[in-house]
Order: C-alpha cells, then structure tokens, then sequence
C-alpha cells in the first residue's frame, strides 16, 4: 500500500491539540455560530467563552453533536454549523433545539506540527434544552445551489490560517471551510475513488459538478495545477456501502454534515445510501505480435508467502488474463520469505516461486526470475518485510539474461567499455544516501533476438511526511519529493553511461516512481533523455493508481529513443479503482518492436 495513505488514515488516532488564536477572553453573548466560525479557518473567538449559542442538533457522535443556526444569515462565507464536544455520548437528540456555553476551541489532528486544518468546536459545554424544532434545509451542491471550485484549491501561497484571503468562492479549501458542520446535501454524488473498507469511506463528486479533467471510466484526474477540491469523502462505516467502485452512482442524494478528518473534507452521512453499479470491468490488454518484446511493471503490494492463496491466484490471473502473459515483467514490494516476520530472513524464493506457480495455474508460461537480496532492515517498507524488486522473464519466448554473475546487496554495477554490465543483475550506486530507506534499482541485461535489451525496476521512496492537498500549507509541501529527485539523477546518469557506451542502446526503465508525471523527479530521470509514457497519454487517461478520489499517475515506464519510435503502451485498469484489490496499483505493459 502506498505509504501515504497509510499515515493519513493514522492520523486519526494520533495525539491532537488545540489551537488558540489570540487572547482568551468572554465573549458577550448571546453568540451566534457564525460569529464563531468567522470569515477564516480560525475562529475570532478561538479561546473565549460563549454564552447562548443557539441552535438544532442535526447529528450525534460518541463524543459531541453537530448543531445549526435555523436563522443563518446571507453571507456564505460565515459557516452556520458547528461542533459541541461533550466528551462523553451526547444527552440530546437530533432535532432538539438548544443553547450552548462554553469555551470556543480549534481541535487538530495529528499535533501541533500537523499539517491537517483544525475543526472549530465548543468544549466543556453546558447545554440547555429548549424543545424541538425542524432541521434546518441542507445547502444543496451543484446545480441549483453552491457550486465548489473545480482547480483552485487555494490561490494565496502559505499558511491558510495565517495567510489571510478567504473567498470561498475561489478557492476550494475556502469552500468547504465556510461549511464546516453544515447540513448539505449531493443531489447526485458519483464515486471518483472506491470503497475503502476501514473508515468506510468513499470519495465522491456531484455528478452534475463542471470538473475539468474526468476519466473515462468515471474518476477524476489529478493534474499539475489542478488539486480536484471538489472532491468530498463519504463517511460513517455504517452508512456507506461497502463495494463502491470508481463511476459508481447511489440510491439518492447524500445529505449529511460537512466535518474534516486525516487531512480531508468528509461528508458525516445523515442516512445510508445504496450502491447503484455502473458496471465498471477490469481491463485487459492486447495480446503481444510475434516478434515484439511487452515489458511489464506491476506493484503487487507486500506479497509475501503469509498472503492467503487467493491473493497469489489473483496476482498470477491478472498476469496471464490482463497484461497476457508479457515477456518481462518488473515486480515491485515482493516480500522476503515470511513478510513481517522480523528474524533476519531475507530470501524471497518462496515468494517468487508461489507467484509464478500461480501464473502456471493460471494458464500461463513457467517464468524465470532474477533479483538481488537486500541487505535485512535497509530499504525500507514493512518492517521485517525486506522488500525489493526483481523480474520474471520468459525463456519460451527466447528471452535469457545477458552472461553474468549476480552483484550483492551493496556491489555498485558498472557500465563495461562494450556496453555491458559489470555484474548481471546489479544494483544502481546502493551506497549512495539517496537510497537509505530504499528500494535500491536494479538493472538487467536481457537477451532478446540475441539482441541486448537493459531494464531497470525502480521503487522510490513514497510520499509519507507530505503535506495532504487540504491541508493547511498551500500549496502542499512535499519534502519527500528532494529525496525522489535525487533518485531519479542517480538512475538518470546510469543511464546516461549506458548511452555513452552505445547511443542506441534499448533501455526501458520502469516501476513505482511515488511521483506524478510532472514531477521533477519524473522530468529528471527523462532528461536522460527518456519518454515518459504516462506523459504521452491524454490528460484523462493518466492514472495507475487513486488516492483520495483523485485518479493520479504513480508507476512509469520510460524508453530510450531506440524503443521510443514504435510502441504500443496500456496502462490496464485492473486495481485502483475497484474496491476488491489485490494491490493498490495498476500494472502497465509496454509492446516493443525491435
């Protein structure tokens, strides 16, 4: 699983603190909520104590209730909802009107150097009930309503909370901020990520919405200057329904209270929906012409020997059915053989021989592996997991690694005075810094048509430590990106080394790069110079994995110019989008004329 999803999903069990802005003073009263709330992400009266603040319950949790205003005024930008966090489970009921003292409090997540936004609440309340009264109508997104930006998430560079500038009208951080605890309601929600079974939580946009770079198949694309902020996350593991694909519909509207959890906007459901299935299926390539050579990269997530069966079969049907049987495939997070199990174990025969068993069950060709052992506890992943990459190959098809003797775990490979490699497979520079914590890249000389072809599987370092797109640093900061463009020119010079020995060397670079197709990592390694694939595609069609709704590229395949001529490229939607995976991440296939 990419990393980065694991650490935002942590957050919510993390340590949390309260955020006061200014001097803690009393405010008159009686306040309405939107004096709490204010024009801003931090409220004016964070710090003092209210009095009277009058509203109807519209939802309960364990520890609080949502409450509204049932007279807002006409300024959007001043939300009309918030939070009462009583600790404990609530003693009212949703539509009980009721006044609220207490101290004004901004909760963050993740601690005071998170990069999540705060929720303004009220704590150590005292609530009196009034009686009941009708919920107030929900504010309708979309069409016939408020309308959220569809690329700007926030146009002022800097700390949101700090850096002034609110216009919710602009900018999509803005815009839901300013309905922060509000009832509203998606007259036509579309799923744009899958059901994620541990929150229960699905990513949606209404269907109606005017966003700019849509998939085919009915996602959202994540682009350069396009963060996608009108993405909202259904929540509530007993509302949602479990199964969600990508270009799903539901049963209705989604109506529920606008709240903000592990770095995003979530929609805490009102009622439960149904899945209405839009009958997305699984891709499958086209079958590779005689004479090609089709290079594959595939992400299997963790695959290890403690995997149930079922995981091995489906990887090894998906091989055979889907990316049909390729001539090389680079395999990316194949575990050690007993995964987790931190005992110094560091050979993966078993787990290679358990994938390509599967294939064969699955109808496919017996293939041959190579890797290289990595050094125990050094690149990185699950602890204990020493994952690493490393390639099938077909020796039916006539393909067979160059003569050479394996390198070790920390042996550089060099690029001989004939152009060839040193040690065959080697690692690329293991020693340098930039791969501490890392998968090292390895490169292979094969022979195909007794012609050389050079590979190198690559996983870079993930993302985790970045800023969340909705965060409160904008735009995001990503220092993990330092490390991965530093990658990237340690691949890119050996690369350069191999053109230098043979200016028409074939040479295809693949793998899980952790980086988007405009990146500067990306850009790096191209300039070797390379064609990024997923770069050659239209807006629309690139994406190998989602993350949060938004449909983003993650994994490459790069060419040479002597491959770069004639090509047929699939990135094959087997996995991001559907909510039964077998990894987080699409495969992709490349067919080569040689």
């Amino acid at each position: 699983m990419h990393l980065r999803h694991r650490l935002a999903a942590a957050t919510l069990t993390i340590t949390t603190v309260l955020v006061t802005a200014g001097p803690v003073t009393a405010a008159p009263g009686p306040t309405h909520i939107r004096d709490i709330q204010g024009t801003a992400h931090l409220s004016p009266l964070s710090g003092s104590t209210v009095t009277g603040v009058r509203g109807v319950v519209t939802g309960l949790k364990s520890t609080g209730f949502w409450m509204q205003d049932p007279e807002p005024d006409t300024d959007d930008a001043t939300a009309e909802g918030i939070f009462v966090f009583t600790a404990d489970a609530p003693e009212v009921n949703v539509g009980d009107e009721v006044t609220v003292d207490g101290k004004v409090t901004e909760y963050r997540s993740g601690g005071a150097k998170s990069a999540n936004l705060t929720v303004t609440e009220i704590s150590t309340p005292e609530v009196t009930t009034l009686g009941t009264r009708p919920l107030p109508a929900p504010v309708v997104i979309g069409s016939g309503g408020r309308v959220p930006p569809n690329a700007v998430i926030k146009r002022n560079a800097g700390d949101v909370e700090t850096s002034g500038g609110f216009d919710p009208a602009v900018n999509g951080i803005d815009f839901w901020e300013s309905l922060e605890g509000m009832l509203v309601t998606l007259p036509k929600p579309v799923a744009v990520g899958p059901y994620q079974a541990t929150y229960g939580e699905i990513p949606v946009v209404n269907d109606d919405q005017n966003s700019v770079t849509r998939s085919a198949r009915g996602g959202i694309v994540l682009q350069q200057h396009d963060g996608n902020p009108e993405i909202i996350t259904l929540a509530d593991k007993e509302r949602t329904p479990s199964g969600v694909n990508v270009g799903d519909h539901f049963s209705g509207p989604a109506t529920g209270i606008v709240d903000y959890i592990a770095g995003h906007f979530t929609l805490q459901l009102s009622s439960a929906l149904s899945r209405v299935d839009s009958g997305l299926q699984r891709e499958s390539t086209v079958d590779t012409p005689a004479g090609q050579l089709s290079v594959a990269t595939f992400n299997v997530e963790n695959l290890d020997p403690t995997d149930p069966q079922v995981k091995f079969d489906n990887l090894g049907a998906t091989i055979v059915r889907n990316l049909k049987s390729p001539g090389i495939v680079t395999l990316e997070e194949i575990q050690d053989n007993n995964g987790a199990t931190n005992d110094g174990t560091v050979d993966a025969d078993r787990t290679f021989g358990a994938l390509i068993d599967a294939i064969t069950k699955a109808g496919g060709p017996t293939y041959a592996y190579t890797q290289i052992n990595p050094v125990d506890g050094q690149d990185g992943g699950e602890p204990g997991g020493n994952i690493r990459v490393g390639f099938l190959y077909r020796t039916d098809l006539g393909i067979s690694l160059a003569k050479g003797t394996a390198g070790g775990p920390t042996e550089a490979v060099t690029v001989t005075p004939g152009g060839g490699l040193s040690v065959n497979p080697g690692r690329i520079d293991p020693g340098n810094a930039a791969w501490a914590a890392t998968r090292k890249p390895l490169v292979a000389e094969f022979l195909f048509q007794d012609k050389p072809v050079f590979v190198i599987a690559n996983h870079w370092s993930s993302k985790g430590g970045d800023d969340p797109l909705m965060g409160r640093n904008q735009p995001a900061r990503q220092p993990s990106s330092d490390k991965r463009t530093r990658q990237a020119g340690v691949v890119r010079d050996f690369v350069r080394q191999l053109l230098a020995a043979d200016e028409h060397a074939r040479i295809v670079v693949a793998g899980d790069l952790n980086d988007f197709e405009y990146s500067t990592a990306a850009t790096t390694l191209a300039g070797a110079p390379l064609t990024d694939l997923p770069a050659t595609l239209p807006d629309a069609e690139r994406y190998t994995y989602v993350y949060q709704g938004n449909s983003q590229v993650l994994d490459h395949i790069l060419l040479s110019k002597s491959l770069g001529a004639d090509y047929g490229y699939d990135v094959v939607h087997v996995n991001s989008e559907f909510a039964v995976q077998d990894s987080d991440h699409d495969p992709q296939i490349v067919r080569l004329k040689f």
